[in-house]
């Protein structure tokens, strides 16, 4: 199998060009696996799609498949100019959340950077109260913060719950460097409200129209990026009245910087660049 290993600001995956295989799930597994593997958040097959210029699936780190990609996305439109698949410098693909919309900015004969038409955010609870038992969690990781508050017996996160065609909670904090992400990211990921599981986003708000984002995605873990997240981030500031429609909203991950911006009609366009790291092959 010939795959190209590829980032968006960190947030790596493995591309193939092709259909997805049977074995796709424990494929995902081993591949992606940063000791035994080649390391990756997961694999993106591309594929021709008979309803737009390309079809992608997103196959996380432990194999479960997700709707969309923000960054995974940006290197699939490099991915298929840079590879001469086509000469269009504005794309169509299909996802399991709807066809995106892509402009691709060339530099010399390859795509240096990518903007996506991400379609409209939808803000699902503007107050999602998230609580845990006090005990579930060390006693060095409690603290009140801007929407985190514990009493005796409770810690409460308090959310806005924001679709991006896949799933978002977006919590507000004073320090995101400081949250204990491996500690509250995958107890709220596999929280009773989330039968499906969710993208957890730690939000701190920087300045106007700017913020630190720091996350914790489904089925990956910590990931130094994800467009999604930083989309749904801004699209929470925006409505939180921290950031300004129809302006660019410098979202900063662990990864470097998006920028987002939302419309007054709640659709949201993400650019962002996308690199090509290296190329391989394996022997399956």
């Amino acid at each position: 199998m010939h795959f190209t290993k590829m980032h968006g600001l960190g947030n790596d995956y493995l591309y193939v060009f092709g259909e997805v295989p049977e074995n796709i799930k424990d494929l995902s597994i081993k591949m992606s696996d940063r000791h035994f593997g080649a390391g990756s958040d997961g694999m993106i097959y591309i594929s021709k799609s008979d309803i737009a210029d390309f079809k992608m699936r997103i196959f996380n780190a432990d194999g479960s498949e997700a709707k969309m990609c923000g960054n995974g996305i940006r290197c699939v439109g490099k991915y298929v100019y840079d590879k001469g698949y086509t000469d269009k410098t504005k794309l169509k693909v299909e996802t399991l959340s709807g066809i995106k919309k892509l402009t691709l900015k060339v530099m010399g004969s390859s795509v240096d950077s990518v903007s996506v038409d991400m379609g409209q955010g939808v803000l699902q609870d503007n107050n999602a109260n998230i609580s845990f038992d006090i005990n579930a969690f060390p006693a060095n990781c409690i603290a009140d913060d801007l929407s985190i508050k514990t009493d005796d017996k409770n810690i409460t996160f308090n959310a806005m719950n924001v679709s991006m065609g896949n799933p978002h909670t977006v919590i507000f904090t004073e320090d995101a460097d400081t949250i204990p992400l491996t500690v509250y990211g995958p107890a709220i990921e596999h929280h009773e409200l989330f039968p499906d599981g969710v993208n957890v986003e730690f939000v701190e708000v920087i300045s106007r129209n700017e913020i630190r984002m720091r996350v914790w995605e489904r089925g990956s873990g910590i990931t130094m990026a994800c467009g999604t997240g930083a989309c749904a981030s801004a699209f929470a500031s925006v409505k939180k009245n921290f950031c300004d429609y129809d302006t660019p909203i410098k979202v900063i991950l662990d990864g470097g910087v998006l920028t987002i911006t939302i419309s007054e009609d709640d659709t949201v366009k993400m650019q962002g660049s996308a690199t090509t790291v290296y190329e391989g092959e394996v022997k399956l």
